[in-house]
């Protein structure tokens, strides 16, 4: 089977309607639900939400010195919000299982199937 990283993208300083603490709770439900379903199916390898960006650090090499600075790499108001490792038989599976989790956690969903490695 192929695994696929389902990334959450969230964008920076986008304020909705606030959520009343029903509307929290049935969202922690849903996305429990999703977990479930992954986990059952066989799908879940791995997930995660990750803290707001300002707590990022980039980590590069400039003329041979690492150098660390604050943030994320990309100069963007969308970053990545969470993410989930999936296994799936094809792209066509991981697309279904991308609907479910943006359903679940309102938020868009990009899929990359990772590259093979050399063992």
């Amino acid at each position: 089977m192929t695994q696929y990283l389902l990334s959450v993208h969230s964008i920076d300083g986008e304020v909705g309607d606030p959520m009343t603490d029903e509307e929290i709770q049935q969202s922690w439900k849903q996305i429990q639900v999703l977990n479930q379903e992954l986990k059952s199916a066989g799908a879940w390898v791995f997930s995660g939400r990750l803290h707001d960006p300002d707590t990022a650090t980039v980590v590069r090499m400039s003329d041979g010195e690492v150098v660390t600075t604050d943030g994320p790499f990309v100069e963007s108001r969308e970053h990545l919000g969470g993410f989930y490792i999936i296994e799936a038989p094809d792209l066509d599976a991981a697309l279904v299982w991308a609907a479910k989790a943006t359903a679940a956690v309102g938020k868009p969903i990009e899929v990359w199937p990772f590259a093979a490695t050399e063992a």
